[in-house]
């Protein structure tokens, strides 16, 4: 690959993890099948955080101590993914 090709594909950051947890890329075809998988996962990613935000805007008046640990952990859960879709997205746009 020449390094003019990294300019026009650079590597993605995919919107799931690699082996012990570590950042995950893609490189080289940015409309192949896992391109095309990569993109469906965020979308769910950004999809089910939004759905999130809404059950947890419900739930805070008046949840059980449990019931917030629990959404606190799936709020952090759905920050990480979006955060990675946002960094994936901008490494794209550079």
């Amino acid at each position: 690959m020449a390094a003019d090709d990294d300019l026009i594909n650079p590597a993605r950051l995919l919107p799931w993890p690699g082996p012990e947890g570590k950042p995950c890329y893609l490189i080289g075809d940015a409309t192949g099948p896992v391109s095309r998988v990569a993109d469906a996962m965020e979308s769910v990613q950004l999809g089910m955080g939004g759905e999130l935000l809404t059950y947890a805007r419900g739930m805070l008046a008046d949840a059980p101590e449990g019931e917030l640990r629990y959404l606190a952990e799936r709020l952090t859960e759905a920050l990480q993914d979006a955060l990675r879709v946002a960094e994936s997205r901008g490494l794209r746009l550079r």
